[in-house]
């Protein structure tokens, strides 16, 4: 069990984050740190005193500095202005830069050996900005979004097929956003390939309703974004990493050559233990998929440029 987790933003992400950790039991603590007055203090009491009933003994504190989250292992961003209908990841863009890098000050002075996640969006811009903010190592700085879009992803061919999500393994890479890239050479269910249950036109449908999976949701909340699907990959991959289990999980990872690729922030497979990403796994791709990776990181690259022209 860690000692400390802290999470960062005290909205639906960030409440529903530390509800899960809490009474998953990875911590001793979890720390709900929001600048509004009372909300997380009232929020993370409400949560605590579900302690007895839910059978957790998870320490919940709310804070409007970050005293009672010095020392973390663990610290998850969620800060930031949730998507409205009709914009893109990328329209959050110079404000959310903002917010993420006083956050990730604050982070880098009160836990400067924590890991971080990162759950803001743009996500892969946003784990570039937490990294080159906090200047930790590249292996403790990194993106939650490949776990939530390939759990869309298996969700969308489970409902078609009419079979069990458990069944199904899948992987998706690439930026988080409308250029991410689901691999179907990787997609099996019950290890028989997806392409022997569906046909490419089916396939490529299940595909492009992954990729608009955020707005699907957002569009039906009118105001604010999903929170319960990102909040469960988040304590997948927590859990990753307080048991030391090196799962292979999808996350945006910093690249040093893999792939072919340097210098930006994408969604890889990573080897997750207690030290972060201990290693950017290399699948074989094929041709159309490669060629796939290479634009969504070009558009990750493109928004980071972007982002430092606004800010």
């Amino acid at each position: 069990m860690l000692n400390k987790i802290t999470v960062v933003g005290a909205g639906h992400v960030g409440a529903t984050q530390t509800h899960r950790l809490a009474e998953m039991e990875v911590a001793k603590q979890v720390v709900l740190v929001d600048i509004l007055e009372g909300i997380p203090q009232g929020k993370a009491l409400d949560l605590y005193e579900s302690g007895p009933v839910m059978g957790f003994d998870t320490q919940v504190i709310g804070s409007n500095d970050y005293a009672e989250a010095a020392g973390s292992d663990i610290v998850v961003i969620t800060a930031g202005i949730p998507r409205k209908p009709g914009m893109s990841r990328d329209d959050l863009l110079a404000t959310n830069a903002g917010i993420v890098r006083s956050v990730s000050t604050e982070v880098k002075k009160s836990s400067p050996d924590a890991i971080v996640i990162v759950v803001s969006n743009p996500l892969d811009v946003m784990t570039y900005v937490a990294f080159d903010t906090t200047g930790f190592p590249a292996h403790r700085v990194f993106g939650m979004a490949g776990v939530l879009d390939t759990a869309r992803y298996r969700t969308f061919i489970a409902e078609r097929l009419k079979v069990s999500v458990e069944d199904i393994q899948a992987l998706v890479l690439g930026g988080h956003g409308d250029t991410m890239v689901p691999l179907v050479s990787y997609t099996t269910i019950a290890g028989i390939p997806l392409t022997q249950f569906l046909g490419a036109e089916e396939i490529e449908a299940l595909i492009d309703r992954t990729r608009k999976g955020g707005a699907e949701i957002v569009k039906y909340l009118k105001e604010g974004s999903a929170y319960y699907a990102p909040s469960a990959a988040v304590a997948q991959m927590v859990e990753a990493i307080e048991k030391d289990k090196k799962r292979i999980l999808p996350c945006a990872a910093w690249m040093e050559g893999q792939y072919g690729i340097s210098d930006t922030y994408l969604g890889v497979p990573c080897k997750l233990g207690r030290k972060g990403v201990e290693e950017i796994v290399e699948v074989e791709l094929n041709d159309e998929e490669r060629v796939a990776l290479e634009k969504s990181a070009e558009h990750v690259r493109g928004t980071i440029a972007k982002m430092k022209e606004l800010i």
